[in-house]
């Protein structure tokens, strides 16, 4: 698909509801992304998110959502496993018992975010905010990156 087809194609799917979005994904073997794809703004970062995931759907195994514009957003349970977060904002977003095994979150923006259950193994924070973020019982985290995130302004809670 050509870059300019696939820059439209972007705009023209971020447009449309999440119900026509989830159709669209279901066709392409993306629905397993639906839980976030459906509910990105229409906004430039996101239309580069979504060009990566229809350039090449059959490729897509890891979410590569590098610089998404994802603040907000209710993101409870979401697999981001491996994703590629970083420099994401995901300010004032809830990822409430989200899978974020080995997802790189450099340079991104958690302030303000709840990760309470999420599983944090293996996950990479050079340079992340994470100003007033709850962590919950961090579930996953070092006592190395707990120290670190707290330093940070993390709040980490329970056992």
């Amino acid at each position: 698909m050509l870059t300019q087809n696939l820059h439209q194609t972007s705009i023209d799917f971020l447009e449309k509801s999440p119900q026509k979005r989830l159709l669209i994904l279901k066709e392409m073997g993306l629905a397993r992304y639906a839980n976030f794809l459906t509910i990105m703004p229409l906004a430039e970062p996101n239309i580069a998110c979504i060009m990566r995931f229809f350039s090449n759907p059959t490729k897509a195994k890891f979410p590569n959502l590098q610089g998404a514009e994802l603040s907000g957003l209710v993101l409870d349970g979401v697999n981001f496993i491996r994703g590629d977060l970083s420099r994401a904002n995901l300010s004032n977003s809830s990822l409430v018992d989200a899978d974020l095994i080995f997802a790189n979150f450099t340079n991104a923006n958690l302030d303000n975010a709840i990760l309470q259950g999420a599983t944090l193994n293996e996950t990479l924070w050079l340079g992340t905010s994470v100003k007033n973020c709850n962590f919950g019982a961090g579930i996953g985290i070092t006592n190395k990156q707990r120290q670190e995130l707290v330093s940070c302004g993390a709040m980490f809670t329970g056992n």
